[in-house]
């Protein structure tokens, strides 16, 4: 047996339905009858027929009916409504055509109905000092506040991070392979792709993978270059000294191309190929950290490119003139250092939180 059976077994065959006035506040009643005129309900809801109320018929798809006083209603159709005293009929404005209904209230379903909104588009109900608020066809809205309410339909768009490169689109999925030509990626380069998911481990994907934007928390697609193209390093990576474990393991996982070398008295850590995001040249260069010999209780500090990073807006980066040299190869210094906020902590600072603050600054140059 429903729910809905067993109110109406309980009220010894009488319907049960819920009325709402102008505050959308529901309560349940029992009519019996099982189908009620307009004049019924509106009885049933503490008006006197000398009050004029009007009954509307608050269907599942969101729609509203007016029932007249002498209408009957189907309850299997629905059975909630809303019953409210008018005088007036109340002002609205859909696309900039501007409409007349007799109700206070107004629903989702009926806007689109008035404004000929296509399904597959959004409604919006226009705000002036927050977001614009997003109207579901069952969504009811007052439009009794005062001014003329205002609604606007546009086509829904999702956003997606491709290695910096945000691409807004109008359809909520996308394949691997069309979102990297989109952003300006060659897909046959040989990356290695993953999903970054907010509050997930990364996600490893293909080509042919379909991203569904309708996913919450999904931030971005980073690429990694899989092999070296460019001859910057030699097929078998150096490792020179040893990272923590904690380091090695993310760098492996990240699929990237990473030694570690000694110049002289400086330990380097050289990641090749890291990629940087668009309004840079070149778009991608040889990362050097400089690891102290005490590290991790010494932190840190700055970070290197080769080649030099330009704007491709022109002006010059500010801090980024610390010249060094790696076994043989000219790079520049970014200095970028951490505030008092937050110092460096030994216990839960290493290498993948210094990247982040690399992945930052140089997000920062450019906006992002």
């Amino acid at each position: 047996m429903t729910n809905q059976e067993i109110v109406q077994d309980r009220h010894a065959g009488g319907q049960a339905i819920e009325v709402a006035d102008e505050n959308l506040v529901f309560r349940q009643l029992v009519i019996h009858d099982a189908t009620p005129t307009g004049a019924q309900i509106s009885h049933a809801a503490g008006f006197a027929p000398a009050q004029q109320a009007v009954v509307l018929h608050f269907l599942p798809d969101g729609d509203l009916e007016d029932i007249r006083p002498n209408q009957s209603v189907d309850l299997n159709a629905g059975r909630q409504f809303i019953v409210v005293e008018t005088d007036r009929l109340f002002l609205l404005t859909i696309n900039g055509e501007r409409f007349e209904w007799p109700s206070r209230m107004i629903s989702g379903a009926v806007v689109r109905k008035l404004g000929k909104v296509p399904p597959e588009d959004e409604l919006l109900l226009t705000r002036v000092d927050e977001p614009d608020r997003v109207v579901a066809p069952r969504d009811l809205v007052d439009l009794g506040k005062g001014g003329i309410e205002a609604f606007v339909s546009r086509k829904p768009s999702w956003k997606l991070n491709v290695q910096g490169v945000v691409l807004t689109l109008h359809q909520p999925t996308i394949v691997v392979k069309q979102a990297l030509l989109d952003a300006g990626f060659d897909p046959t380069k040989g990356w290695q792709i993953f999903l970054i998911v907010k509050g997930e481990p990364k996600r490893a994907v293909g080509l042919d993978f379909t991203v569904d934007l309708r996913t919450p928390g999904i931030e971005k697609l980073r690429l990694t270059p899989t092999g070296v193209h460019n001859g910057e390093a030699a097929a078998t990576p150096r490792r020179q000294f040893d990272l923590l474990e904690v380091d090695e393991k993310h760098l492996d996982a990240l699929g990237i191309f990473w030694e570690t070398v000694i110049d002289g008295a400086c330990r380097w850590l050289l990641i090749h190929n890291y990629q940087v995001p668009p309004g840079y040249a070149p778009r991608m260069v040889l990362l050097a950290l400089l690891i102290p010999p005490t590290y991790p209780t010494a932190q840190i500090d700055m970070f290197y490119t080769s080649p030099k990073l330009n704007l491709t807006s022109g002006p010059p980066i500010d801090r980024t003139q610390v010249a060094a040299t790696i076994c043989g190869t000219p790079f520049n210094g970014w200095s970028r250092h951490r505030g008092p906020p937050t110092p460096w902590n030994p216990a839960t600072d290493n290498v993948i939180t210094h990247l982040a603050l690399v992945e930052s600054a140089i997000a920062k140059e450019v906006g992002q």
